[in-house]
């Protein structure tokens, strides 16, 4: 049977390719702003969310997504204001969530253990159409802010003090990153699961710095690598019988280990091709005077 006759399965990959598209696409941002691992946080927070979704018998995804966007507005305040004592915060924050999550999770009557594994880690077997329409709305959202605003948000990544002299309104910009990141987080839990889901936003876009030479570029390729792994983890998840989001990972760090491995060769050979270049540059001769003739 095709891979595709299985509805299961054309709605995990669906939801893999959303993901492969958001992930990459907020984290190109995030590692330029040098916060890699806010979505591993943004993760933890987004437990207490799926386990209030199923206290409440309300749906998991869109409970973790305003909870998940509550924590990253905390964190945008935290970073403001906290001083010395932000990280102490950040961490309670971080911890709290996630064991609230899984106390919640254990107080509701459809919680389970293997409910809180489907979340933690992914599951493309508990992909459900209400999850599909969520997914792609959140998705949507994502898109539009990360490609909409893409010239803004480069500004306050590359240079805050700048970018406010020029009269870009940065705090809420700063803000809006935070929430587009808890977005993404919520999008991409059912498929390779919360605490793998920074992962996803991290390595594409480590790895396609590696060959990349410059932010759009770099934009463009990490969305492409994040696409690729996605849905052919998925699709090897489901052959294999293996876990979804642990094949994404484990496909995304072996892209990453292979352009690393490209990058030298490709940084020598532009190398060469621009001292050729430099070589062959002659300097065209001025107009000849009367001066220049050879007299005997």
């Amino acid at each position: 049977m095709d891979i595709l006759d299985l509805a299961f399965m054309q709605r995990a990959l669906l939801a893999a390719l959303l993901v492969g598209v958001t992930a990459p696409a907020i984290g190109t941002y995030l590692v330029q702003r040098r916060q890699a691992l806010m979505g591993d946080g943004l993760g933890h927070v987004a437990l207490t969310g799926v386990g209030l979704g199923f206290l409440l018998n309300s749906s998991p995804v869109w409970m973790a997504t305003a909870v998940c966007i509550a924590g990253a507005v905390v964190m945008e305040l935290i970073r403001w204001y906290g001083r010395t004592r932000g990280d102490i915060a950040l961490a309670m924050l971080f911890y709290g969530g996630m064991a609230g999550g899984v106390m919640l999770m254990n107080l509701s009557d459809s919680g389970s253990s293997a409910n809180l594994s489907s979340y933690l880690f992914g599951s493309i077997a508990t992909v459900s159409q209400e999850d599909i329409v969520a997914i792609c709305v959140l998705a949507a959202f994502v898109i539009l802010t990360t490609v909409g605003l893409r010239r803004q948000l480069f500004a306050i990544c590359q240079d805050e003090e700048f970018a406010r002299v020029t009269g870009l309104p940065v705090r809420m910009l700063n803000l809006l990153v935070a929430v587009t990141a808890a977005v993404t987080v919520t999008v991409a839990m059912r498929v390779v699961g919360l605490l793998l889901v920074s992962a996803l936003m991290v390595i594409p876009v480590a790895a396609s710095q590696q060959i990349a030479r410059s932010f759009k570029a770099t934009f463009a390729l990490a969305v492409g690598i994040g696409v690729t792994v996605t849905v052919s983890g998925t699709a090897t998840s489901y052959y294999a019988d293996v876990p979804s989001g642990a094949t994404i990972v484990l496909f995304a760090i072996g892209l990453f280990v292979l352009l690393t491995a490209l990058a030298t060769p490709l940084a020598k050979r532009r190398a060469g091709r621009a001292a050729a270049a430099a070589e062959c540059t002659l300097e065209a001769p001025g107009e000849r005077t009367t001066a220049d003739d050879v007299r005997v």
